[in-house]
């Protein structure tokens, strides 16, 4: 058995995750395929809830309340993601428009 768990932690996310082959992995420096599994985890994160609505969260919510903080996280990860690409309006300049 390995003393490092980069194998669990580093090269089977790589392969399974984001399709990487072995190949592949070898070749690339060690610090590269720490920031893509980095974005990788990033992507999953702020696509973990897509298709689900506040209403279907407030169904599976009764039966598991730790989703309610968790759908809070993903919405707050998708709001800091949109502002740092210019696609979140300023909810201020709204009211001025209706």
């Amino acid at each position: 058995m390995l003393d490092t768990p980069e194998a669990v932690l580093l090269y089977i996310p790589l392969m399974t995750g984001v399709g990487m082959s072995w190949n592949e992995i070898k070749n690339t420096p060690n610090h590269e395929l720490r920031m893509i599994l980095a974005a990788y985890h990033e992507h999953q994160a702020l696509h973990s809830m897509d298709g689900y609505s506040d209403r279907d969260i407030s169904e599976i919510a009764k039966n598991k309340p730790e989703v309610r903080s968790q759908y809070l996280s993903y919405l707050e990860k998708q709001r800091k993601f949109k502002k740092m690409i210019g696609q979140e309006a300023d909810r201020k300049n709204l009211k001025g428009i209706v």
